[in-house]
């Protein structure tokens, strides 16, 4: 962990005494340093343990969703395996780099082929963020550039999707697998910043944090510093009006509705979340992850509902984003909990 003290720069304004200052991101200013620090995917955090504390690494590719410490883990496994050296032992390229034929041909082979001076035992490392981005070519080129400096360099890969990583690729590296995190392991990296930073905050505030973070640490760090420079107080209305994502109050109030079969109410609730200008999107994901968490359904309800939802959500992604299909969308909810002899004609 940096301290606060590290973390701030101070610039004198207009030449005089006071001084302003800078504060670093706090998704950048708690980044784990160590492997320990690293939240959730214990299992796999422990493999890498495994491979610090040996030193030999072998080319290891993370796949995950965003925001899970992937990359972190690798910096984390390099600062750890090369301590002093790290900064002449590794080679970062990430998805805003240039990283077509030529890069692999000529930057990547120049740093497999330079001598650094490193603690024995331990390799260079060249770590490729976002590597489900390059393009086949690269790749290709890259596989053969793994084989011949494989005594010298190791290769770690970070993606999204492990599958648009070319075959030969994937065999010659360990692939390591990260979940997304668990709602406990947020929640407990989220109150020791919120201690640290002396945020104040209610239950609400830090369950809609989570609510709206997927399991993305650092969508829900962000979330929590915007709304604690916007509002000074994380509470539950305070979150969503920074994330801009509907209540989900007032979606468990447009379920209520439905099972009931209340059209009018349903519709009255969808109209309020229309005119404060959601979009069609932001409206059937959030009543997708309201349905599947809700307690009062019981489980049939719950499938048939999820069903759809999950087609109205293609019909959007189709591009027919308009309130019509989300108010057929509310009329087949409330058409499921009416007798079928009333649609007998």
């Amino acid at each position: 962990m940096s301290s606060s003290a590290a973390a701030k720069g101070k610039a004198p304004v207009n030449g005089a005494a006071a001084e302003i200052p800078y504060e670093l991101p706090w998704v950048e200013k708690y980044r784990p340093n160590v492997l320990d620090d690293v939240v959730g995917n214990v299992d796999t955090i422990e493999r890498l343990k495994v491979i610090a504390k040996d030193g030999n690494c072998p080319h290891i590719i993370i796949s995950g969703m965003p925001g899970i410490g992937k990359t972190t883990s690798i910096h984390c496994l390099a600062h750890q395996l090369l301590g002093d050296a790290y900064k002449e032992g590794v080679l970062e390229l990430n998805a805003s780099d240039e990283r077509g034929i030529d890069v692999v041909r000529n930057k990547i082979k120049a740093f497999a082929q330079k001598k650094v001076t490193l603690p024995p035992g331990r390799h260079k490392i060249v770590i490729l963020d976002e590597a489900d981005s390059m393009t086949p070519g690269a790749q290709q080129a890259l596989r053969r550039t793994m084989e011949i400096f494989s005594n010298t360099t190791r290769f770690c890969l970070a993606c999204n999707m492990s599958n648009k990583i070319i075959e030969p690729i994937q065999s010659r590296c360990a692939i390591l697998r990260y979940a997304k995190l668990r709602d406990t392991e947020i929640l407990k990296r989220l109150l020791e910043i919120c201690e640290m930073e002396k945020v104040e905050y209610n239950d609400d505030g830090l369950t809609a944090l989570i609510f709206t973070s997927e399991g993305d640490m650092r969508q829900a760090i962000n979330n929590l510093q915007s709304t604690f420079s916007g509002f000074g107080f994380v509470s539950g209305d305070n979150v969503f009006k920074v994330c801009d994502q509907p209540h989900p109050i007032i979606i468990q109030a447009i379920i209520r509705a439905c099972v009931k079969s209340n059209i009018e109410g349903a519709m009255k609730k969808l109209s309020e979340l229309w005119g404060q200008g959601y979009s069609a999107v932001d409206i059937v994901v959030t009543l997708f992850r309201v349905v599947k968490t809700f307690d009062e359904l019981p489980e049939y309800t719950k499938l048939e509902y999820i069903k759809e939802i999950g087609f109205t959500h293609m019909r959007i992604l189709e591009g027919v984003g308009t309130l019509i299909q989300l108010g057929g969308l509310i009329a087949r909810l409330c058409k499921m909990n009416m007798a079928p002899e009333l649609f007998q004609i």
